[in-house]
């Protein structure tokens, strides 16, 4: 089926949800004029419905090849990449001191939407060039920002993120890649790494791999790690790329899914000869390369959103086309299966759980803009403190419904949703991995607890949990059965959500199994909160627009979404309170011996 960017929906929730105004209105952000914001929108959904999304099948059937001379992308994607780079895409959110256009993470998020669905394999690449961007800009010297930075905002060159190896995936600190400094200051890199984004590809003139080694007296654990450029070609003196770096791709991965996206094992130092440049400290390497995790995990979050969009287009057609059985009021002839209650019951279980995923995610990166932009220091603090709680929560929430809205599309599609052809698998096999790859999600559920909860005794929780309640209360004083309902719902939620802050802040020291355990659930209910909670913002502002009698369809179907959220998700999910604080008793009890 033909992708369409679904740009009603997106200009909702930037505009109606998460504000896009009030970030516009930030003195750096002067461009971002709404003519302009309209403009890129509709430009960016050109490139996403016609360039992108034509390729996405084939690219999945052709996957990417490591030849002789190096890795082949699927036929179409280096010319499309070149579209992507002319017209100035991978420099929107970026300083334009070095070349970006300076525009809002909040835009640029809901670009990469349109991105990622229509080929989520593509996009992955720019997405760590553009993570690459932000490390460099945060911790990079002038010499290696003049170096590196305008090419890689350019997309002329890309970027790459070297963290695992094969006896250290979730846990880095394992790292054993080594980097020996030499008498002219720069480093001698051996190693392996594995499972690298497009570690090797055939887009542009040179990659920056950002890699993770230890140094040979560094300490223990990950306080020994440091972080080093090794470009795929050393830089001459003009900064034009040069001699052959001794780092080379010696393998693909064959995966379930995300074929056309090339993931390496990366071998450094085969020849004795791999140069590395140490960026900032020695043994300071996780503390920079979070920067760039970060951003990637805001983006894999969106990868959620964007394949659970995609798949929902694509059920949401076939059940309108698809006949099937009689309707179960009555009536002589088959129907379409959108008649069906069971069909409605999933349809809307997707499309609640897409709109929801996207608002989450648009608000988080709202508070990333407002840590970086915000032109008041201790409101651009505390955007930066929500920016933190949130992130995990848009990562694994967003990336876990993203699996469960591609796994109900196959199932809309019955039978035929298992057979390839009908692109329906592709969205699942695509999807499983967002839940896996930039920190399990059973790590950002420990993160979101141990981290972001134990740092400073829930308090941006609860500063959260109150802007959640003045939503509900704002929900509860306007007029309609749609909102009283949303209102309560959203109530019980926040009650649900404090008690088991509670719990979970009281047991971070003092039983640390007992929060770990909880810590899956806990983000289960916290994206369920989150998600009501900014769906009811848009229930609030699409009942205002019925008020003054503007697109009735459009946003009745808002109220009504956010209902159905609230009543079929939320509802359900409150019993996760007590689970939270009593699932552990039975989860540690077996014996290793006992499983």
């Amino acid at each position: 089926m033909t992708y369409q960017a679904p740009l009603k929906e997106i200009r909702f929730v930037l505009n109606s949800v998460v504000g896009l105004d009030k970030v516009a209105a930030y003195p750096a952000f002067e461009a971002a004029t709404p003519d302009l914001v309209d403009a890129v929108l509709e430009e960016g959904a050109k490139l996403a419905d016609n360039v992108l999304a034509p390729l996405n099948v084939a690219g999945d059937r052709q996957g990417a090849k490591l030849t002789d001379t190096g890795v082949r992308t699927p036929d179409g994607f280096k010319d499309a990449y070149r579209q992507f780079v002319e017209g100035g895409w991978n420099s929107v959110p970026f300083d334009p001191d070095h070349g970006g256009q300076g525009l809002p993470w909040t835009l640029f998020i809901a670009l990469l939407e349109t991105w990622t669905s229509a080929n989520m394999s593509f996009a992955l690449g720019p997405l760590l060039t553009q993570g690459a961007v932000e490390l460099l800009t945060a911790h990079g010297s002038d010499e290696q920002k003049t170096r590196y930075l305008e090419k890689l905002i350019s997309g002329e060159w890309a970027g790459t993120m070297n963290l695992t190896e094969p006896q250290a995936g979730s846990d880095v600190g394992a790292v054993r890649t080594r980097a020996v400094r030499q008498d002219d200051g720069t480093y001698r890199i051996s190693g392996q790494k594995i499972f690298i984004t497009y570690g090797d590809h055939d887009w542009t003139d040179n990659i920056v791999h950002l890699v993770l080694a230890r140094t040979p007296d560094a300490p223990a654990g990950t306080k020994g790690i440091s972080l080093f450029i090794v470009p795929k070609f050393l830089l001459n003196a003009d900064g034009t790329p040069g001699e052959r770096n001794d780092a080379y791709c010696v393998g693909l991965e064959h995966k379930l899914g995300i074929h056309a996206s090339p993931t390496a094992v990366m071998s450094y130092g085969d020849k004795g000869a791999c140069v590395g440049y140490l960026v900032g400290e020695e043994n300071r390497g996780i503390e920079y390369m979070f920067t760039m995790m970060n951003n990637a995990r805001l983006g894999v979050g969106l990868q959620g959103v964007s394949i659970g969009d995609r798949a929902y287009q694509q059920a949401l057609a076939y059940a309108k086309t698809r006949v099937q059985s009689r309707d179960v009021a009555g009536g002589p002839q088959p129907v379409t299966i959108i008649h069906h209650p069971d069909v409605r019951r999933m349809l809307l279980t997707m499309r609640s759980k897409v709109e929801a995923a996207r608002a989450i995610v648009y608000f988080t990166a709202a508070s990333l803009d407002g840590r970086h932009h915000h032109p008041d220091a201790e409101a651009a603090k505390q955007a930066g403190l929500l920016n933190d709680l949130m992130t995990p929560v848009a990562k694994a929430w967003s990336t876990d419904i993203g699996v469960e809205v591609a796994s109900l599309g196959v199932q809309v599609h019955g039978g035929m949703g298992f057979i390839e052809e009908t692109g329906a698998a592709q969205y699942y096999r695509d999807a499983r991995i967002a839940p896996i790859y930039e920190g399990t999600n059973g790590i950002q559920a420990n993160d979101l607890v141990f981290r972001k909860l134990g740092r400073d005794g829930g308090a941006t929780a609860r500063a959260l949990f109150a802007l959640m309640a003045e939503t509900a209360d704002a929900a509860a004083a306007q007029p309609g059965d749609d909102l009283a309902v949303i209102a309560q719902g959203l109530k019980r939620g926040i009650a649900a959500l404090e008690d088991a802050t509670s719990f979970l802040v009281d047991h971070v020291k003092a039983d640390a199994r007992a929060a770990a355990a909880g810590a899956v659930p806990y983000l289960t209910l916290f994206g369920n909160v989150a998600g009501a909670f900014l769906l009811a913002r848009g229930a609030i502002a699409a009942n205002q627009a019925l008020a003054q009698g503007q697109d009735a369809a459009f946003h009745e179907g808002k109220l009504i979404t956010a209902r159905f959220f609230v009543e079929q998700v939320v509802g359900p999910s409150l019993g996760l309170a007590e689970l939270i604080r009593t699932g552990h008793r039975t989860l540690m009890a077996l014996s290793e011996e006992q499983f």
